[in-house]
């Protein structure tokens, strides 16, 4: 009885987030088929991953003739948050949860499921960690499955439109949080100079783009780290 009431708090806890994840997903099926990618390889992308940075930056590489290394790289570096996610809530799983559940519920982590189980009051016991991915999941999949489906019979003009809206939903993602803070805004700089140094510096013209992508994200994430360190009673009190 209380694991299907765990399961239902956390349908209803996924429902927002799998509804979110529709629209986004429908922009990378899209994009990916735009790019070339067969249908099915798209959605097996999706099938197999649920990270929307990393599958779009991933995706983008596959699409440029980026090789193995860059697109691992590059995927990794971006995905490495969601280990730490998955450790943080180690912590907070119920102890009857195996190792196997834990294996296939660290899949269904991401930004928005984290932060929903990461405010749970109660333990996260099995019914509640599957319901909780399993409409995200859903979503991110049909997403990409219709967005992959009508890429194809949509007229050129608005394939063009669905390029630029693609770009512009990465800008809407970063520009609040900027305002809001301006040690984001000062990371997103050392980003934004770093890649520009890279591409339109001659000298630097031997780095591929998946490579620049690298170094520009660890270098911002360094200089975050330098810059704003975390306080350490904040440190004390997680």
């Amino acid at each position: 009885m209380d694991c299907s009431k765990d399961l239902k708090r956390g349908l209803r806890a996924g429902l927002p987030i799998g509804l979110g994840y529709f629209p986004v997903s429908l922009a990378f099926g899209f994009f990916a088929v735009s790019g070339g990618i067969p249908i099915w390889a798209a959605v097996l992308i999706s099938l197999t991953n649920l990270t929307s940075a990393g599958q779009f930056a991933g995706t983008n590489l596959i699409i440029a003739g980026a090789g193995y290394i860059e697109v691992a790289l590059t995927t990794f570096i971006i995905n490495l948050r969601y280990m730490l996610m998955s450790l943080s809530l180690s912590q907070k799983v119920d102890e009857k949860i195996t190792k196997f559940q834990r294996m296939l519920f660290s899949f269904g982590i991401t930004d928005e499921t984290f932060v929903v189980a990461s405010m749970e009051s109660k333990k996260l016991t099995a019914g509640y960690m599957t319901g909780l991915i399993i409409l995200p999941i859903a979503g991110w999949n049909l997403g990409t499955l219709v967005g992959a489906g009508v890429s194809n019979i949509l007229p050129a003009a608005l394939q063009n439109a669905m390029g630029i809206a693609l770009y512009a939903m990465f800008i809407a993602l970063i520009i609040p949080a900027a305002r809001e803070n301006i040690k984001v805004l000062a990371v997103i700089w050392v980003a934004v100079v770093v890649m520009c140094l890279l591409k339109y510096i001659s000298m630097f013209s031997f780095i591929s783009s998946g490579f620049r992508v690298i170094i520009a994200t660890v270098a911002a994430a360094a200089a975050g780290a330098a810059l704003f360190p975390a306080a350490s009673e904040v440190a004390e009190h997680e």
